[in-house]
């Protein structure tokens, strides 16, 4: 393959779409500035839909241009993937906002991979194939889906996600769902997206959560644990003498590391409560319990913002507001996970009504699907 590649392909609404890509791409770039296209979002450069005469020769001299310049000239038979990924979030339950990203150099798309989260094809694409542009499709809550052409089809795309909030690597994360092929119809694509795709997403972000708020409470009852043994017998866990400044710093720094560890039962708790409904369980006196843990999270939140903007607090404000949050949740941490392990994820609404597609002008063929 050429150290720099121009892809063309066609637009809907933006003319003839070329796409420069490769560890040479601004050879390309150059090429295409000297011809003509104009740049636009994201590094997408176009020539006008409105302008068939001009667009053909600009392309012609595309080609010589781009030999000069030690750059290879391919088109695409797929429609532009910003039409389709538009088109598909404007069908999608919801508010949804599409974004073409490229990836010029092949090193952007390696910095995709730690935030990939897939467990299906899409994710072995991204490590194995030379996947120069995608689209991202972001939700008003924070979902973001990743839109590839599938490679080695000429008409499929894979739908995959992105690490969700909160902010985390999602690389080789076992809970993460598997992408699914969408076919071209943007219609039939959406319908796959939140018939299949979607509630596959929720239901691994939910365990995902669950889990991630289980792993910390079982650590920080070890470490509590650990601690309170040590306190007990007068000595660290080498059986060194543990004097009474050493106490005093062993304390603070076990405060330190379980306010650190708690702040990931702050970050994905609060969701999961918000679903749990204990009446419809086996344990409907959890009640109580959950309007508990979500006080102590209340709390918790509130101390974490005034840390983080400076509020001077007295170490023992700062010991009491950190630990006393934790310790709710290390008594009654197990009537949450019963709770959060038999709730279901949110159930997002119904496919957005199909636009009306748009009037085509007589004799004029039908757009390429």
């Amino acid at each position: 393959m050429a150290d720099a590649q121009i892809i063309l392909t066609d637009s809907r609404h933006n003319g003839i779409v070329a796409l420069a890509s490769g560890e040479k791409y601004l050879w390309a770039q150059t090429a295409l500035e000297e011809s003509g296209f104009r740049r636009g979002e994201a590094g997408v450069y176009h020539l006008p839909a409105n302008q068939p005469t001009t667009s053909r020769t600009t392309v012609a001299g595309l080609i010589q241009c781009a030999e000069r310049h030690n750059t290879s000239v391919s088109i695409s038979s797929r429609q532009f993937i910003g039409d389709m990924a538009d088109h598909i979030a404007r069908l999608l339950p919801g508010k949804w906002d599409a974004q073409v990203e490229i990836y010029s150099h092949p090193l952007w798309q390696e910095d995709l991979v730690p935030w990939l989260w897939d467990s299906g094809e899409l994710g072995r694409v991204v490590q194995t194939t030379r996947l120069p542009y995608a689209a991202t499709l972001t939700s008003a809550s924070g979902t973001v889906l990743l839109l590839a052409e599938r490679p080695g089809h000429q008409r499929d795309y894979l739908i995959g996600a992105l690490s969700p909030i909160p902010v985390e690597e999602g690389f080789a994360d076992p809970h993460a769902p598997r992408s699914v092929v969408l076919p071209p119809s943007p219609g039939l694509a959406a319908r796959a997206i939140t018939d299949r795709y979607l509630p596959a997403y929720d239901r691994a972000g939910h365990a995902r959560s669950t889990d991630a708020v289980a792993m910390v409470l079982a650590r920080l009852r070890s470490e509590h644990t650990t601690w309170k043994t040590m306190v007990a017998s007068g000595r660290y866990s080498d059986a060194t003498l543990l004097t009474f400044d050493g106490l005093g710093a062993l304390t603070e720094e076990f405060l330190d590391n379980c306010w650190r560890d708690f702040l990931t039962v702050l970050d994905h708790a609060p969701s999961l409560l918000e679903r749990c409904r204990p009446a419809t369980t086996p344990w409907p006196e959890d009640a109580t319990t959950l309007e508990r843990l979500a006080g102590a999270l209340a709390d918790a939140k509130a101390t974490h913002e005034e840390l983080a903007a400076g509020v001077p607090l007295t170490r023992g404000e700062r010991v009491t507001r950190t630990w006393t949050p934790i310790e709710t949740w290390l008594t009654h941490g197990e009537a949450f996970l019963r709770q959060a392990h038999t709730c279901t994820p949110r159930v997002r609404s119904g496919l957005a009504a199909p636009a009306p597609p748009l009037a085509l002008p007589p004799g004029a063929p039908s757009p390429r699907r």
